[in-house]
């Protein structure tokens, strides 16, 4: 059982060591939070120590001799030093490990010399502090390491306590006269200064236990935050690649996603490109494309997610975006439609800019197009996609490509357009043209032009 706790924990270490350094980092990040925090609730201990100290009324050995040094101060004043020496390493971030385990030992070995320090303030042989209640901070102590999320410094920290008070019981005994202070009368342990074995045993016992119990339960939360950690850098990374409602989606589904799962419902397409955007590419280097086009998305993708869209796919220079897919929208072709605008307007202030710089303008065209669509994961058991189904993609792709021929920048059907404005969209100057017969469409269409076309790529369109 043993060995494979052991050999359990090595592969624990070693999958974290196989984490990307992202990952290690922000766990890393973790740690220095959790041990500021120790740091912060160990001064708020030693600031209550001394608080009961002050209040308290004069010892018996005070009373006595007030000459005599009082230990307590001493050791508070230690211990209160050493506590913000480690505060102040933690906000430098320089707790190293072997502070840490020197600041365990050290913080374990403070508590226990002011235990110690009792049968001397109240004037009692050594036997009088095995009674003292401030025992139970030994426990907090252990439970701040909790905090560390790092079995082995609750182990330390079980450890130091035990073996403290086992060096304790053993002076208390063997201090002169300890040996005729033993007894094995409970009631009498509890009611003089005798000494109890057992009883001392007992609280051994119980610190090597909870220690035990403590450190299974970290070794087993450790192995949750590292998951977690590794969890969210990868829905981080998921939301860079995917739209952060796939995202979402995928990393909070109940049950494994599998190709064939999908959900129909009514949403919007929109298709986006740049005109003559191949013959563009053949002119310039492969790093001024990719820079065009890394510009080119950066000024429109806004627009479409600014009104509720997702991304779908980048194509080259071509974007899918879908309204209400993802889910479902009582506005998705409304959305769509103010999207279309926002882009042709934000197409045309890139184009400005570009003219601005001296650099060749871009004519974007954009289509829209609203209807029954499938909204699911397809692919094998090893490649997954989500990806929309329907009749508005090819319709939308199709509207897109139909821009050249009809000489506008942004096309919709009728449809769309009066499914969008039965949804509160307010159409500003638009055109129709009943009747068109575009290629790719077995009938003739109704369309609906959302923007003509420009005098030049780089002025505002109507």
């Amino acid at each position: 059982m043993i060995g494979s706790w052991v050999r359990r924990l090595r592969s624990d270490r070693e999958a974290e060591q196989g984490l990307p350094e992202r990952v290690r980092e922000a766990i890393r990040r973790q740690e220095v939070e959790s041990q500021r925090l120790i740091s912060l609730l160990q001064l708020g201990v030693v600031l209550l120590f001394m608080f009961l100290a002050a209040i308290q009324p004069d010892q018996p050995a005070a009373i006595q001799n007030p000459d005599a040094v009082d230990p307590v101060p001493l050791v508070l004043g230690g211990y209160a030093l050493f506590t913000l020496v480690r505060l102040y390493l933690s906000w430098r971030e320089r707790l190293v490990p072997w502070i840490l385990y020197l600041s365990i030992v050290l913080d374990m070995a403070l508590l226990l010399a002011l235990i110690w320090s009792f049968h001397l303030a109240y004037g009692q042989p050594p036997s009088f502090y095995l009674k003292a209640p401030t025992l139970i901070y030994v426990f907090i102590f252990i439970g701040l390491r909790v905090l560390t999320f790092r079995a082995r410094y609750v182990v330390v920290a079980g450890l130091a306590a035990a073996i403290g008070w086992a060096a304790l019981s053993a002076y208390a005994i063997l201090a002169s006269g300890g040996r005729e202070m033993i007894t094995r009368d409970y009631v009498e342990y509890m009611t003089s200064n005798s000494v109890l074995i057992g009883a001392e045993a007992d609280k051994i016992i119980a610190i090597l236990v909870v220690t035990a119990l403590l450190a299974v339960a970290m070794n087993q939360a450790r192995r949750l935050v590292v998951r977690s950690a590794a969890e969210g850098a990868a829905a981080r990374d998921l939301a860079r690649f995917f739209s952060p409602e796939v995202a979402r989606q995928i990393t909070a589904a109940e049950q494994v996603i599998e190709a064939g799962s999908g959900e129909a419902r009514d949403a919007a397409v929109v298709f986006c490109d740049i005109r003559g955007f191949t013959r563009f590419a053949h002119t310039v280097s492969p790093g001024e494309v990719i820079a065009m086009l890394t510009e080119y998305q950066q000024a429109l993708v806004p627009s479409i997610l600014g009104h509720g869209g997702t991304i779908d796919k980048f194509m080259g220079d071509g974007i899918m975006a879908t309204f209400g897919a993802v889910r479902p929208s009582a506005t998705a072709a409304a959305d769509a439609l103010r999207a279309v605008d926002a882009v042709i307007e934000a197409a045309a202030a890139w184009n400005r800019l570009c003219a601005a710089e001296g650099r060749p303008a871009h004519r974007v065209n954009a289509a829209a197009a609203f209807g029954p669509i499938v909204f699911g994961a397809v692919g094998d058991v090893d490649r997954l996609e989500y990806t929309v189904i329907g009749d508005p993609v090819n319709q939308a792709a199709k509207l897109e490509k139909a821009n050249r021929a009809e000489g506008v920048d942004a096309l919709t059907d009728r449809g769309t357009f009066e499914a969008a404005v039965g949804q509160g969209y307010e159409a500003g100057s638009v055109e129709h043209r009943s009747d068109s017969r575009l290629e790719g469409f077995d009938e003739p269409v109704d369309l609906v032009v959302l923007a003509a076309r420009s005098s030049s790529p780089s002025s505002p369109p109507r």
